[in-house]
């Protein structure tokens, strides 16, 4: 009986002398190989550099000239437009009516893609030790996820009145409607009036979304990206 009570009562004890053993042999063993734990803080600012650095370099890419129109990003012309495009084609004056509109909604969405920074910024800075340790070890494109998540609304409520600012800014939205009243002339046509502003803003995001993860995605596979102390250490811990 007393052999048991003994047994029992060292149980507890030897289940904290087990643990304190695996902490001290963890850190024994990051001492052996150079590596020093993550802090919290270190996983937080690491993961916020590099999405600084994926934004910065996405949009410093698409906001230049033929950022989105000379690149995979272009924006076309929407599908309800095909119809006046197709018809206008053997309208005097319009032979190259989509590649105007083409020209003149990416231009459009270049200069509104200058103005995406400072959402994406704010987004970064809520980012909590929790957020950035799952999107560290979470999907490739985990961190692109959630800043999808948490700024579209916002982008879109931004860009909206800018991408209309810069459609009229180079002239896009008044060339359009005498586009389409110019097809609306035509004989047995169905009368049509689709818009540019909220297809150019849906676009322009898609675009800038999937530059940011091509972005991400590069400085999770590519550690030669990781030109900083910090990105070397906590990307070293999702390898």
């Amino acid at each position: 009986m007393m052999l048991m009570l003994v047994v029992a009562l060292s149980l507890p004890a030897f289940g904290q002398l087990k643990g304190t053993l695996g902490k001290l042999r963890k850190q024994a063993e990051d001492i052996v190989s150079g590596e020093t734990p993550l802090s919290q803080e270190e996983v937080g600012a690491g993961l916020k550099e590099a999405l600084n650095i994926g934004v910065g370099e996405a949009v410093s890419f698409l906001s230049a000239e033929d950022g989105y129109l000379g690149s995979s990003y272009k924006i076309l012309v929407p599908e309800e437009a095909q119809n006046v495009v197709s018809k206008l084609k053997n309208v005097p004056g319009f032979g190259d009516v989509e590649q105007q509109l083409e020209e003149k909604m990416n231009r459009a969405a270049e200069l509104a893609v200058a103005k995406a920074k400072p959402i994406f910024v704010d987004a970064i800075t809520q980012l909590t030790f929790q957020d950035a340790m799952s999107l560290l070890m979470g999907d490739k494109d985990a961190a692109t996820r959630y800043l999808e998540r948490t700024t579209t609304q916002s982008l879109t409520d931004a860009f909206l009145p800018i991408i209309q600012e810069s459609l009229d800014e180079v002239n896009a939205r008044e060339y359009w409607r005498s586009a389409v009243t110019a097809y609306n002339r035509i004989p047995f046509v169905q009368k049509t009036n689709p818009e540019l502003d909220q297809h150019v803003t849906e676009k322009a995001l898609v675009g800038l979304f999937g530059l940011v993860e091509v972005k991400e995605r590069d400085i999770r596979d590519n550690t030669a990206l990781r030109n900083t102390e910090l990105l070397q250490k906590v990307f070293a811990k999702q390898d």
